[in-house]
């Protein structure tokens, strides 16, 4: 999770369907900046990754630049990135501005962190409940109410769950996918419910992307020839999630008096973008860090 508070900024990015100061970003590697480099687990980016970031310094994300946090915050004229609540060394600015709860590898689904000793969804939220305990410290209480309230959480999550559940035979004991989906939804629902009892009200939640073209799910089904292409099975099941969250979202709004949850569709973006990389820059996009060429670069337990 990520929390951007943008109360004391300027911004007249009008087309955004919620304007805020302040955001928090809940709870993965999508969203997540260098928390769990202070983390015993296996979720640790092993290479300088930072040649497009500001600065061209290595930050501990799984990317080479930004991630969404850090474009979106940059865009409401915040901030240039936003920095993980774990770092020993964040400014009372930046807390007042914004800071990300995200965990590389986590999901809705405890078993998901637990196989790779990640930091869990509910640990997350302890960790903003201290974080409103320290505006609390700076600004005073009805400041710090007002900065929660007034603040975007983005919350980016189901894409590790669903990694686990199709490539690891432990959850289908339990459930089939639409099973599955039903308990990642009612996690979700859950988690948003308790954030809107800690004061959160804007809250936009982002979907699945295709899971079958990520590389390193071509990479587990042995679709090593030069030619391989995306998995239409898990990318149907990418789809139907999405389509269940779409749905779900009106009816939490529904139950929580002065929220505002919207939904962030990555899907349709990313497909465009694999199908038609030269509308975009790029040359290649069934290759990449998290498989490649029948070799796992990246895996589950680097």
């Amino acid at each position: 999770m990520a929390v951007i508070n943008s109360c004391s900024a300027t911004t007249n990015q009008s087309s955004l369907p919620l304007s805020s100061s302040h955001s928090f970003a809940w709870p993965l590697s999508t969203v997540a900046a260098p928390p769990q480099t202070k983390v015993p687990c296996h979720y640790h980016p092993r290479h300088p990754y930072g040649i497009d970031f500001p600065g061209h310094i290595p930050s501990g994300r799984f990317s080479d630049g930004k991630l969404v946090p850090d474009f979106l915050a940059s865009s409401l004229g915040i901030k240039d990135a936003v920095p993980p609540f774990l770092d020993p060394n964040l400014s009372d600015d930046e807390l007042l501005t914004g800071v990300s709860f995200a965990s590389a590898g986590s999901g809705f689904d405890d078993l998901t962190t637990s196989l790779t000793n990640v930091i869990p969804v509910s640990k997350q939220v302890e960790y903003f409940k201290n974080y409103i305990e320290k505006l609390k410290g700076i600004v005073g209480e009805d400041k710090a109410k007002n900065i929660t309230g007034e603040a975007l959480v983005l919350i980016s999550a189901g894409t590790n769950d669903l990694f686990n559940f199709l490539d690891l035979p432990t959850r289908r004991f339990e459930y089939d996918s639409k099973g599955y989906h039903d308990f990642l939804l009612q996690r979700l629902d859950n988690l948003v419910q308790e954030l809107y009892g800690l004061g959160v009200r804007k809250i936009v939640i982002a979907g699945l992307p295709p899971l079958g073209c990520l590389p390193i799910q071509m990479t587990f089904r042995l679709e090593v020839s030069p030619n391989r292409k995306c998995l239409n099975d898990q990318n149907t099941d990418s789809q139907y999630y999405n389509r269940r969250l779409v749905k779900l979202l009106p009816k939490i709004q529904s139950k929580l008096k002065g929220s505002k949850i919207v939904y962030a569709d990555i899907y349709q973006p990313l497909i465009d973008m694999i199908k038609h990389p030269q509308n975009y820059g790029f040359a290649e996009t069934n290759k990449g860090c998290c498989g490649a060429s029948g070799s796992l670069v990246a895996s589950f337990f680097l």
